[in-house]
């Protein structure tokens, strides 16, 4: 085995969210042949931009990284160079750094200029988002100077690609599927016990997880739910994760539309060990965003056999067969919406679509992206 020596670099347990998962994940799979050093944040946002207790969660180690290095500080230039040096120090084969938010350019980039003077380790960066989101000052300035130290990339969407090479022309990359989150279910349970917890009963129920900001499109799936009343009166819609978006026009649409009775909140960050329960009590899970690249939800989906509704932007239709693994939608677009969840529920197609993405899940295996990895950072 031609075992190789590999630094990533990025947020893991405690801090929350997808990109600390996949990051903790994506360990465990190099770490399968490769020496591997975790290099993360001490700390990752400031407080006036994230509480503190806003950024981690301690509910459950299941994805802690037994001696983290948690050197970063991305505010402080002094943890910057010395997160570095221990770096140069380890003198690996391979950096990789995870790159999803212009917020990291400035620390980032002084990172990976300093390995580039003082060690022959080649750079590559996974990139989540090469630009964000949503608007932010300068961001595709900071992007540019950020991903230019690299000398690889990893993509997740064909859009990602486009804008790669619009702001890299002529950059080495490759483009690897998102894989599969299927370690949430911890304990294996069944649809009817997980709904017994969630206290649900007789019910058709669809899941919107995930934090929720503007660019997710709750909105429009709120504003689907009438139309898909009218043919299923059973139906339950459980929005469950944290409200980065103002939660009070949420609730002022769901008072509007009379549709109190038809949905439950789980208003917060769901602990590790809980996320399964929602997705095993569910029959479809809805992601009606308006802007994505790939999504860390529709692969914990999949991880559950869950089929998904997703809109047509972004990565998300290399990932979602329309009518095998779920059903594309135009975003904004609440009555296709709408109908497409009437479809699922009138064609029984559940079990269709469950074995359907069962006999998917390799193509989106960790194991595939590792070799990805290897294959362009040269090992």
């Amino acid at each position: 085995m031609n075992t190789k020596k590999i630094a990533l670099i990025g947020p893991v347990y405690p801090f929350k969210g997808g990109i600390s998962h996949y990051n903790s994940l994506l360990y465990r799979a190099l770490a399968k042949k490769h020496n591997v050093k975790m290099i993360s944040f001490k700390l990752q946002y400031p407080f006036f931009l994230y509480p503190s207790e806003s950024q981690k969660s301690f509910s459950s180690n299941h994805f802690e990284i037994d001696n983290t290095d948690y050197a970063i500080n991305s505010v402080n230039p002094l943890s910057w160079v010395l997160a570095s040096m221990n770096i140069i120090k380890y003198a690996p084969d391979l950096i990789i750094f995870h790159w999803w938010n212009p917020y990291f350019g400035p620390c980032f980039t002084f990172i990976a200029l300093l390995l580039k003077l003082f060690s022959r380790s080649r750079i590559m960066f996974i990139c989540h988002n090469v630009l964000p989101h949503e608007k932010m000052p300068f961001s595709n300035i900071i992007s540019k100077l950020t991903l230019s130290t690299g000398n690889c990339y990893v993509v997740q969407s064909e859009e990602d690609a486009k804008k790669l090479l619009r702001i890299i022309p002529g950059a080495n990359y490759i483009k690897a599927f998102h894989p599969t989150y299927n370690i949430f279910n911890f304990e294996d349970i069944p649809q009817h016990k997980a709904r017994e917890i969630l206290n649900i009963k007789n019910k058709k129920v669809i899941l919107f997880f995930g934090f929720i900001r503007k660019y997710k499109g709750l909105i429009y799936l709120i504003r689907a739910l009438p139309k898909v009343v009218e043919y299923y009166p059973d139906i339950l819609l459980l929005i469950v994760g944290d409200f980065y978006d103002a939660k009070e026009k949420y609730l002022t649409e769901i008072k509007k539309l009379v549709l109190n009775n038809y949905i439950d909140i789980y208003d917060g960050y769901i602990p590790d060990r809980e996320v399964g329960i929602y997705f095993t009590a569910s029959d479809l899970v809805v992601l009606p965003y308006i802007s994505a690249t790939q999504s860390g939800i529709v692969q914990i989906a999949y991880g559950f056999e869950k089929p998904v509704i997703v809109t047509d932007v972004g990565g998300l239709p290399e990932v979602v067969e329309d009518g095998k693994t779920g059903y594309l939608v135009k975003p904004a677009d609440s009555s296709q919406i709408a109908d497409l969840i009437i479809k699922f529920f009138m064609k029984d197609s559940a079990q269709e679509f469950s074995s359907n993405i069962k006999e998917r899940q390799s193509q989106y295996a960790w194991e595939r992206l590792t070799q990805n990895i290897e294959k362009l950072g040269g090992l």
